[in-house]
């Protein structure tokens, strides 16, 4: 295998003000991330260079901004953000607004045309979609009670098998909250394994060499954002620093790119439960070339290098 991503996905996480009471990622340390970043952390102030969409460099990481707006007025969403992201179009000029939280019918047409995942797995590489899901998932959406969001939706469209229970137990999928402790709390699966966050870290790794492109969804800052918890948020950021260190400390920088970034803001202001129109961050984690490979791709394609459809085919140039 050639090189690979490991897109990690993380909803409704945006670049906001140093305001620690207002902003989570301003109160909570996270040393794993900081050091990464030389120090700084996930915030539009200080170092955000208006124009410039790399705003941090180390010898570790990149740090970038992207407009989630992508020009069309109103508070961005779910599914057309994340649509964008896997298409690289831009879905909310196209559609003339922002939609969300689920997929509308125009939505769902575009993602049969295409996104990185059918992409990928048409140059005859693989593609994979770590997250499990529960039986109640499944039997809602073959009832039709229930729609899946953009990111399953377009991996079930390109022939790609959700994973289960079953896939959990094995350790061949994550939890959404990593630890597991959700399927037993909360789903009532009482049987199913329990991981500390830094087993989860090594665990993504070891899903994410399977695949040339693995893409793992969190969706729970959305939620802490819309609940307005910053209790929950701060719990939220301590269990993903802990996670991102486990999973950086086991990569392999030379095969690898490690991708986080999100579709709109949302949890960086408590001040509200709505989105925000705030830049998100992209992420890079690897070897300096392979940073360079990726915003050469960002730069190499017509469309913009600074919003949300630049990610799909920086993706595709990047694992070609």
């Amino acid at each position: 295998m050639g090189r690979s991503v490991l897109f990690l996905f993380l909803d409704g996480v945006g670049l906001g003000d140093d305001n620690p009471q207002a902003n989570p990622f301003a109160q909570e340390s996270m040393p794993y991330l900081e050091g990464l970043l030389d120090g700084h952390k996930l915030l539009a102030d200080g170092y955000y260079t208006t124009g410039k969409p790399v705003i941090v460099n180390t010898d570790k990481a990149s740090l970038l901004r992207l407009d989630a707006s992508m020009g069309v007025d109103g508070l961005p969403q779910s599914a057309s953000g994340q649509a964008a992201l896997l298409t690289g179009k831009n879905v909310p000029a196209w559609l003339g607004e922002h939609e969300g939280p689920k997929p509308t019918q125009p939505i769902i047409e575009l993602i049969r045309q295409g996104t990185i995942f059918s992409q990928i797995r048409q140059l005859g590489k693989t593609a994979s979609l770590l997250n499990a899901f529960p039986p109640r998932y499944f039997e809602a959406i073959d009832r039709e009670y229930r729609l899946p969001g953009v990111i399953a939706l377009a991996a079930r469209q390109a022939g790609i098998q959700l994973k289960t229970k079953d896939d959990l137990c094995r350790g061949q999928a994550l939890s959404v909250d990593f630890s597991g402790e959700g399927w037993r709390d909360h789903l009532g699966y009482p049987d199913t394994p329990i991981l500390s966050f830094e087993q989860a870290g090594k665990q993504l790794r070891e899903l994410a060499d399977q695949a040339d492109l693995a893409l793992f969804e969190y969706w729970l800052t959305d939620v802490a954002g819309h609940h307005q918890d910053l209790h929950e948020a701060l719990t939220i950021l301590k269990a993903l620093d802990t996670v991102l260190g486990s999973l950086v400390g086991a990569w392999d920088n030379e095969q690898g790119l490690i991708i986080l970034t999100s579709d709109h803001g949302n949890m960086e202001d408590m001040r509200t439960r709505h989105h925000t129109r705030n830049d998100v961050p992209l992420l890079l984690v690897g070897t300096q070339k392979s940073r360079d490979d990726f915003l050469n791709g960002l730069k190499s394609t017509c469309r913009s290098d600074t919003d949300l459809t630049a990610i799909a085919p920086a993706i595709m140039e990047f694992i070609r």
